[in-house]
């Protein structure tokens, strides 16, 4: 049996929801960029490719680093990762982008 497994099968369903939400960004970029009735500019497809990767990186190295405090015998005290800034951050900053995509195409 796998020591701690609940908490260690609950980092890995985070794990998971956030390669959900890269998926989901790399998706709607995709599909935006083929909507429109004029080509749109290749740089925009990349961002949204590079997003989602930087979005599975970051959610990989928060996976791993709660993992090494779940098997840390030790009490800690709750800190905030700076993986989870980024990856909030990032997401703030795609719905930006979203936003200014929205009105690009309107």
């Amino acid at each position: 049996m796998i020591v701690n497994f609940q908490n260690h099968a609950s980092n890995e369903r985070t794990f998971l929801s956030w390669v959900r939400t890269a998926v989901a960004i790399v998706g709607f970029g995709l599909a935006a960029a083929r909507l429109g009735t004029h080509a749109s500019p290749l740089w925009s497809e990349v961002l949204m490719l590079c997003a989602g990767a930087a979005v599975i990186v970051l959610a990989w190295v928060r996976m791993q680093h709660v993992r090494k405090r779940i098997d840390n015998p030790a009490e800690l005290p709750d800190d905030s990762s700076l993986a989870d800034f980024f990856l909030i951050l990032l997401i703030v900053a795609l719905f930006v982008l979203l936003g200014s995509f929205a009105i690009h195409v309107t």
